[in-house]
């Protein structure tokens, strides 16, 4: 990002992709800040990274990361997605000059949430942006976006953090003890955010327990014959509300993701807690298998995204794991 700044080749439209919880949002904030800060701090050559930091005091840095700046400009999905009206509004914002920042930033939050009539609405100023102004998308992956957005702008992947990284800012920035930060961090997979606040929910104890039953609903699902009823009871509680079950599909894909990866790369599992029954399952059970269940649990999520009903997609996505 520095580079982008450093050689004044700072694109109109950047679109950083990754997983919830990786920083996108804040490096947007601060790249902003670099962007437009009045008293720029250079690093010595004897700095590991040495480069350009934004000062964070000077009265732009302050608005900046306050949400106060009136040429940073955060959109955001109304509910399930970004819609016309928004990005109409914003349209009239960008048909003005900027009040007082050097380089106006738009910063667009979950990009993939735009209606197909916001999208449209976004790609003409994207055609022909306004003088002065960056936007930033963030979006989980490339594919999320329409291909005319896409193509109009330099994309960024985040990494998921290592578990290793995890295990040390819960140990050293939060104070937990070393197996409870290896739960917490197989848990987020590779999603710092996610990580932090499953460590200092006050339900954290459920939590556990929740992956426990996950972990065993999968196992029972993709290695045994589990019954009818089994199956059923199990999809109605995964439907009893929408964050729940979306947050289940998470521990379900990184779950099955160890299971295949194991094979081939087995120091890169998440669930390092459980490599033992990771070892064990993942020996018996077929790669193709496998991936036939993570596309279950994918369709799952997309179609919860799109409203569908929890409970329907639930018997859906158990009956397809049960079957592979």
């Amino acid at each position: 990002m520095t580079t982008l700044f450093n050689n004044k080749t700072i694109p109109h439209a950047l679109l950083f992709t990754g997983i919830n919880g990786v920083g996108k949002k804040r490096c947007s904030i601060a790249f902003a800040m670099l962007c437009n800060c009045t008293n720029l701090q250079f690093l010595s050559e004897r700095n590991k990274n040495p480069g350009i930091n934004p000062c964070g005091h000077c009265s732009s840095c302050k608005k900046i990361k306050s949400g106060n700046h009136p040429d940073i400009i955060t959109i955001e999905p109304s509910g399930t997605y970004i819609r016309i009206d928004q990005i109409r509004n914003l349209c009239g914002l960008l048909s003005l000059k900027p009040h007082e920042a050097r380089l106006r930033v738009i910063i667009i939050s979950d990009a993939q949430a735009l209606t197909t009539e916001a999208g449209n609405a976004l790609l003409k100023e994207l055609e022909e942006p306004p003088s002065g102004t960056l936007f930033i998308l963030t979006a989980p992956q490339k594919s999320d976006l329409l291909p005319t957005i896409l193509s109009r702008s330099q994309v960024i992947g985040f990494n998921p953090f290592s578990l290793s990284d995890l295990i040390s800012i819960l140990k050293i920035g939060h104070g937990a003890n070393h197996n409870d930060a290896l739960i917490m961090a197989a848990m987020a997979g590779g999603s710092l955010s996610r990580a932090i606040t499953t460590w200092k929910s006050k339900n954290r104890i459920d939590l556990i327990n929740q992956r426990k039953w996950l972990i065993n609903l999968v196992n029972n699902c993709i290695i045994s014959e589990p019954p009818p009823n089994m199956l059923f009871a199990s999809s109605l509680r995964l439907a009893k509300n929408k964050e729940f079950f979306l947050d289940s599909l998470k521990v379900i894909k990184s779950w099955l993701r160890d299971l295949v990866i194991y094979k081939y790369f087995p120091e890169k599992i998440f669930n390092k807690d459980m490599s033992d029954k990771i070892k064990e399952i993942a020996e018996n059970v077929s790669e193709e298998s496998l991936l036939h269940g993570i596309k279950a649990v994918d369709n799952a999520q997309k179609k919860i995204l799109a409203n569908s009903a929890l409970r329907l997609t639930a018997e859906i996505m158990i009956i397809k794991l049960a079957r592979v």
